[in-house]
C-alpha cells in the first residue's frame, strides 16, 4: 500500500536512514578550500559573450574594478550550480557599486554553449548586468584556461575554481575548491579591502 507520498514505508525509511547518516557529515564538515595568490599573463583572444557580441578578454578583464572568474558550462549539473550561486550571493550582497566587480564565467565547453544557451543560463540564475559569459574557439578557450593554469582535457574533469583579480595591482587570489557564500564574500571583500 502507499503512501500519500507515493513511496513505500521501506524506502521511506531508508530515505530517512540515508539523510540521518550522511547529511549531519555533510553539515558538520569543514570547508575546505586552498587560496593562493598569483600573476597571470593572459592571452589578447576575442571572445563572443552571452549577447553574441565580440569581446577582447584582456581589455574586459583589465578594467579598474575587481574582477571575479570561474570557468563553467551551461549543462552542468554538478560543480558550476554551486559556483553560479556564489555569484549571485556577491551579486546580491554587495550594494555600493564601487566595489561590486566584474564577473566573467568562461565556458569550457564552446562547442556546445552558444549566446542563446548562455543567456538562457544567467537568466536561469536572474544574474544581474556585471556578470559576463563568454565562449569562444575551443583553441582560444584552451589557450585562456592554461594563461590561468585551469586547463582540462575534457569539461568532465573540471574542478571548483574562483579568481579573483585585485584593481590596485592586477594579481589574483586563487581559490580552488567549494567555498560557502559567506567565504567567498570574505575572500572578496580582503581582495577589494587589500
Amino acid at each position: 500500500m502507499y503512501r500519500k507520498s507515493g513511496l513505500r514505508p521501506v524506502k521511506q525509511m531508508l530515505m530517512i536512514l540515508v539523510f540521518v547518516l550522511v547529511c549531519p557529515a555533510m553539515v558538520f564538515a569543514e570547508q575546505k578550500y586552498k587560496r593562493s595568490y598569483e600573476e597571470y599573463s593572459l592571452p589578447d583572444v576575442v571572445l563572443v559573450n552571452q549577447d553574441g557580441k565580440r569581446v577582447g578578454l584582456k581589455s574586459l578583464i583589465e578594467v579598474g574594478r575587481p574582477v571575479v572568474v570561474d570557468f563553467i558550462y551551461a549543462t552542468c549539473t554538478t560543480i558550476c550550480p554551486v559556483l553560479s550561486a556564489g555569484y549571485v550571493n556577491l551579486q546580491n550582497k554587495i550594494a555600493d557599486p564601487k566595489q561590486r566587480p566584474l564577473m566573467i564565467s568562461i565556458s569550457i565547453d564552446p562547442e556546445n554553449d552558444n549566446p542563446k544557451k548562455m543567456k538562457e543560463y544567467l537568466k536561469r540564475y536572474n544574474a544581474k548586468p556585471g556578470w559576463e559569459f563568454l565562449t569562444g574557439s575551443r583553441a582560444d578557450i584552451d589557450r585562456v584556461m592554461r594563461a590561468f593554469n585551469a586547463y582540462i582535457p575534457d569539461k568532465m574533469s573540471h574542478y571548483p575554481l574562483n579568481l579573483i583579480r585585485s584593481p590596485k595591482d592586477g594579481k589574483w587570489t586563487r581559490l580552488l575548491g567549494i567555498l560557502s557564500s559567506g567565504e567567498f564574500l570574505k575572500e572578496y571583500m580582503a581582495v577589494v579591502n587589500r
